[in-house]
C-alpha cells in the first residue's frame, strides 16, 4: 500500500511540474504577442503620420516631388508588408521606409521656411517619437523572442514544447545599408 502512495505522489509531482512548465511556456507566448501588438501599434501610427507630413510639406517642395513619391511608396510598400505579417519582408520595407524618411528631413535643412513652419516642426517631433517608440518596441520584442526561443529549446522545457507544437518566433530586424556601411569620416578641413 505505501508503494502505491509513493507511485501516486510522484505522479502528482510530475503532472504539476509538467502543468508548470506547460504554463510558463504559454506566459512566454503571450508575451511574445503582446511585444508584436506593441511594434504594431507604433508602425501604424507611422504610417497614419506619413500622409500628414507629406501634405504638409508639399507646397514648399515643389522641386523635390521625387523625394515626396518615394516617400509615399515606401509607406505603401511598409502598410502591404505589415498587412501580409511577413517579418522579412516587414523588415526590410520598414527599413527602407526609415532611409527615405531620412532623407526628407535631411531635405527640410534646405527649406527654411519648412523649420519656421509649426505644423511641420509638430508632426516632425511626432514622427521622431513615434521611431524611437519603434525602436523600443523592437527591441523589447526581439528580448522577448530570444526568451521564448531560449525557452523552447533547453531541457526540459524542450521536450514540452515539442510536445504541445511550441514553434519559435522570428527577431524583428530591419534592414538599413546604410548601418552595415563603416561611416566615412573626411578629416580635410
Amino acid at each position: 500500500m505505501t508503494m502505491g502512495w509513493i507511485i501516486l505522489g510522484i505522479a502528482i509531482i510530475l503532472i504539476v511540474f509538467f502543468i508548470g512548465i506547460y504554463n510558463s511556456l504559454i506566459r512566454q507566448k503571450m508575451r511574445v504577442k503582446n511585444a508584436w501588438s506593441q511594434i504594431d501599434v507604433q508602425l501604424k501610427r507611422r504610417h497614419d503620420l506619413i500622409p500628414n507630413l507629406v501634405n504638409a510639406v508639399k507646397g514648399y517642395m515643389k522641386y523635390e516631388k521625387d523625394t515626396l513619391t518615394q516617400v509615399i511608396e515606401a509607406r505603401a510598400k511598409a502598410v502591404s508588408a505589415r498587412d501580409n505579417g511577413n517579418l522579412e519582408e516587414m523588415g526590410k520595407a520598414e527599413g527602407e521606409l526609415t532611409g527615405i524618411l531620412g532623407r526628407l528631413f535631411a531635405l527640410f535643412e534646405r527649406y527654411p521656411e519648412l523649420k519656421a513652419n509649426k505644423n511641420v516642426m509638430a508632426l516632425q517631433e511626432e514622427l521622431t517619437n513615434t521611431e524611437n517608440k519603434i525602436s523600443f518596441a523592437r527591441q523589447f520584442y526581439n528580448d522577448m523572442v530570444m526568451k521564448y526561443n531560449t525557452s523552447i529549446q533547453v531541457f526540459p522545457k524542450s521536450i514540452i514544447a515539442g510536445m504541445f507544437g511550441f514553434k519559435s518566433f522570428n527577431f524583428f530586424e530591419i534592414e538599413k545599408p546604410e548601418e552595415k556601411e563603416a561611416p566615412k569620416v573626411d578629416l580635410n578641413v
